[in-house]
């Protein structure tokens, strides 16, 4: 049975983010950017109050890639879907269950957004944040960890926004669901990485790696997720130094993300068909599991892909704006769609029970299961923002998840030393042991037990809220 409680407080804030490494994907080279934290109270219908927390970093030219729009131009896109957001759920006094907060606002946040001319990628970043702290007060509410809160469906996820749900037993789903004790990390390869030791011009005084090279060895990783520019001279040869790295591993795993670089469905299968076709790519081209969003979100979900797909799954990413956009993309011949927390942890649930639907259904019908989802990144900080997701995407089994916060900033940044040692403290297998601690990964995995272990979203720490930055209101 679901819990109703009433929203009493939400607070934003924000802290600074400096990269260690220029991290280029797409259309920018990122390397400052604010990390907003959202702060909410609750209160059940008998008295119980809680508070919850989330954070999540505002990006530029990922949720919109308009070169006319500055990078603070960006982050006020996501400022203002934030504001947005808090209004809403703070002016309904209603008490609702934490997916009744999450439906009554989900069509009102896009309008609201469009008419402030916000696409709806931007508008649901609010609401993503918010319900993510909310979930976070509802747990610690019960005193529960995550995954017993939603293995009981305590939020009271249903079918009323996704009716191509109707009629599976998304209770069942959610109860069958099991936290893991460790996953695999998809170690990032921007645009501007060094490959190898020796394309370091000058080093970073920091002592952790740099190169592809250095970070295979030091982590262990064997899945790896490559970016691409859509230019295939330049992008075979790149591909061809990191596949001179990687085939000296006995196994890997590799992951595409186009960044919408193709110009349409038949420039990425005519690229794609090189890389299958250079000799030196030939074992990164059979390691590939799939291509992440090779088409502008303008295009995407008006394009065949099936031939591409028929060489490669391909999956939607940035097109994945709203919740009926998976089964618009299946229709164009996709199979996967992505799990990011800056999307909605909501909508990585139901989009995990439309793949177990559709799933099941080819599996009754004699086909191949083919649907699935993968967790991606967008530069996931230390403490909240990392930890929440890596609790969503183990408990809805993905089996390996796209990491890069920890590889372009060092550990928790400007966090105050303090808030470092409550969150390092509190989950020691997740952070390694030091006085400046930072994601401890081996044998190329990240250790979960601790975030399954916290009564509270994946968390038994929260920030230091006075050392924060109120979010201006306008």
């Amino acid at each position: 049975m679901s819990i109703p409680f009433r929203i009493t407080d939400i607070q934003l804030y924000e802290r600074g983010v400096h990269m260690r490494l220029p991290f280029r994907f797409g259309v920018v080279t990122l390397t400052a950017c604010p990390q907003a934290f959202v702060r909410v109270r609750i209160e059940t219908a008998d008295g119980r109050t809680a508070e919850g927390a989330s954070a999540e970093l505002l990006a530029p030219k990922w949720f919109d890639k308009n070169l006319a729009l500055s990078n603070e131009d960006n982050f006020e896109q996501l400022r203002q879907a934030l504001r947005l957001a808090r209004q809403a759920y703070l002016g309904d006094a209603s008490a609702r269950d934490a997916f009744g907060h999450f439906s009554a606002h989900y069509q009102p946040q896009i309008d609201a957004a469009a008419r402030q001319g916000l696409n709806p990628l931007i508008a649901c970043f609010g609401p993503a944040q918010i319900d993510k702290a909310v979930l976070d007060a509802l747990c610690r509410a019960e005193g529960l960890p995550f995954h017993a809160v939603l293995q009981r469906n305590l939020p009271g996820i249903d079918a009323r926004l996704t009716p191509d749900l109707a009629g599976f037993d998304l209770d069942a789903f959610l109860a069958g669901l099991a936290p893991v004790p460790a996953i695999a990390v998809r170690h990032t390869v921007g645009m501007l990485d060094p490959i190898t030791r020796a394309d370091i011009a000058q080093r970073l005084d920091d002592g952790l790696p740099e190169s592809l090279e250095e970070v295979v060895a030091a982590t262990g990783c064997r899945h790896f997720k490559l970016k691409v520019a859509g230019d295939a001279g330049p992008d075979l040869a790149r591909l061809t130094r990191i596949a001179q790295v990687l085939d000296t591993l006995p196994d890997y795993r590799i992951t595409l993300d186009g960044n919408e670089q193709f110009a349409d469905a038949t420039a990425a299968g005519a690229f794609w068909q090189r890389v299958q076709d250079t000799p030196a790519l030939h074992r990164l081209a059979r390691a590939t599991l799939y291509i992440e969003q090779p088409l502008p979100r303008a295009l995407a979900l008006g394009s065949d892909v099936r031939p591409l797909a028929a060489m490669r799954p391909v999956l939607i990413d940035e097109s994945d704006a709203t919740l009926d956009a998976f089964p618009r993309a299946l229709a164009c011949g996709y199979t996967g769609v992505s799990s990011k927390a800056c999307k909605g942890l909501y909508r990585s649930i139901l989009n995990a029970a439309r793949c177990r639907q559709r799933n099941e259904q080819a599996r009754r019908d004699g086909r191949e299961a083919v649907y699935f989802m993968s967790a991606e990144d967008l530069t996931t900080q230390a403490g909240l923002a990392v930890q929440q997701d890596l609790a969503l995407v183990g408990l809805i089994g993905l089996g390996h998840v796209e990491r890069n916060g920890h590889h372009y900033v060092d550990g928790f940044g400007t966090a105050p030393a303090a808030e470092v040692q409550a969150f390092a403290s509190a989950h020691a297998d997740l952070y390694q042991p030091a006085s400046h601690p930072r994601l401890h990964i081996r044998a190329g995995q990240l250790a979960l037990d601790s975030l399954n272990a916290a009564a509270g979203f994946a968390t038994a720490a929260h920030p230091h809220w006075d050392t924060l930055q109120p979010m201006a209101s306008a």
